[in-house]
């Protein structure tokens, strides 16, 4: 009986050193793990914007936004980009329905009103067909790049400017859509987005 008691109170020992030992592990490395994922975070999201242009953490630097949303998209979320005290590019995080699922999208604009780059952070497009959008040898979004509200924005098949994912028209269409939206958006709330007097 006795030698039963002995081998409960030593696995219990055991068993209560590798617990301590597993919840100190956790708090230990919670702040690393919690840090490489912001930075992560902050490099999916911070892509479409040239490196070195900015000397802020942009995603500190939540703007808010206007209850009113654009006609096809809707935007979630909007963060500028500053250099010193100047803003340089506001980075606009879009939802829009795709063909399979509603697709998100980081859209940087400059503050004149440009489209910087955009970046597809999530979406749930065929393979092969629609989900090419984030296929980087296939960088169909680059045509987009340095383009304004004033362009063509449909697809050549519909007297627009841009060219679409061959099989993917719906899919193409949608980016389209949410990129103008996120370019007339900018153009209507300019002085709130950069926290500054509107620019010409």
């Amino acid at each position: 009986m006795r030698r039963h008691v002995r081998s409960a109170l030593i696995l219990l020992a055991v068993g209560s050193l590798a617990l301590a030992s597993t919840l100190a592990w956790q708090r230990w490395t919670r702040a690393p793990i919690a840090e490489a994922e912001q930075q992560f975070y902050a490099r999916r999201f911070l892509s479409v914007l040239p490196p070195h242009s900015y000397d802020n953490q942009p995603l500190s630097t939540t703007v808010p936004l206007p209850a009113e949303q654009p006609p096809h998209s809707r935007i979630m979320a909007a963060y500028r980009a500053d250099r010193g005290t100047t803003p340089v590019a506001v980075v606009l995080v879009s939802q829009v329905q795709g063909y399979a699922a509603p697709i998100r999208l980081t859209i940087a604009i400059n503050v004149q009103g440009r489209l910087i780059g955009t970046q597809v952070i999530d979406h749930q497009e065929s393979p092969g067909l629609g989900g090419r959008i984030s296929d980087p040898q296939v960088n169909w979004l680059a045509q987009f790049a340095n383009r304004r509200l004033e362009d063509r924005w449909a697809l050549k098949r519909d007297q627009g400017d841009f060219d679409q994912l061959a099989g993917a028209t719906v899919t193409s269409r949608a980016v389209i859509e949410a990129q103008q939206d996120a370019l007339r958006y900018f153009d209507q709330h300019r002085a709130l987005l950069l926290g500054t007097l509107a620019h010409d």
